[in-house]
């Protein structure tokens, strides 16, 4: 599926993703994420980290409320593959200038007519990405 063929729901999905949570909209979050989401990332070292959708929403409520600034919405789609239901979508991701690229493998699920995010699995771009996929902060919580 080349990128100009898209489904424009999962398309809009995508922008929805980077940028509501770039902006740690946590209400609009909740909204775009499957309730059994779960979030791999994949470290330098070879170790995958598994991470809870309730853990990974605390911690994105925690960087607000210690008032982080807002993430970098840099990304570029780089493949979309949907199969039914089931779409996987590849991305380019960088969420600060402080935190290496990633790659974003999103696995999105279809239900009642509406696309959300089921999984995510950050890999690292050539270069690794050591320890947090996010940046480090800058006001302890």
């Amino acid at each position: 599926m080349t990128l100009s063929e898209i489904d424009p729901a999962i398309e809009k999905l995508i922008h929805d993703v980077v940028h509501v949570g770039s902006a740690y909209d946590i209400d609009g979050m909740e909204k775009l994420y499957t309730p059994d989401q779960i979030f791999l990332v994949l470290g330098s070292d070879g170790v995958v980290t598994r991470v809870r959708r309730d853990d990974s929403i605390a911690e994105f409520r925690s960087r607000r409320d210690s008032g982080e600034e807002p993430l970098s919405t840099e990304h570029r789609v780089l493949h979309v593959e949907q199969q039914g239901d089931h779409a996987t979508a590849i991305l380019y991701r960088r969420m600060s200038p402080d935190a290496p690229p990633a790659m974003y493998e999103l696995r999105l699920r279809k239900d009642s007519d509406i696309w959300r995010v089921a999984g995510e699995t950050v890999t690292p771009w050539p270069g690794g990405v050591d320890g947090n996929f996010l940046p480090p902060r800058r006001n302890p919580a």
